[in-house]
């Protein structure tokens, strides 16, 4: 089983590399030059999973992205239960 001091540094720790990455992502495309051309067709997916309690709330404008966002809520279902509700005495 895992110690709760476990889990809460490994919480910390990926809030904080999470808003590393949000602030190196936002640097790297305001620093980069715009490479987007008049003439050019861009398509932007999007894709979310919520996960209140055991429901998950998924949504999406591709067909695709949703697929993924599925697979994800899946991975974290499984994830959140052999942390939380697995194990013995």
């Amino acid at each position: 089983m895992i110690k709760g001091e476990t889990l809460i540094f490994i919480g910390i720790a990926v809030v904080i590399v999470g808003v590393l990455l949000t602030f190196l992502g936002t640097a790297l495309l305001s620093s980069g030059k715009n490479n987007n051309r008049e003439g050019d067709d861009t398509k932007v997916s999007t894709g979310g999973v919520i996960l209140i309690g055991p429901i998950p709330i998924i949504f999406g404008n591709d067909k695709s992205m949703i697929t993924v966002t599925i697979l994800g809520a899946i991975i974290l279902m499984v994830i959140a239960y052999f942390l939380f509700y697995r194990g013995g005495s």
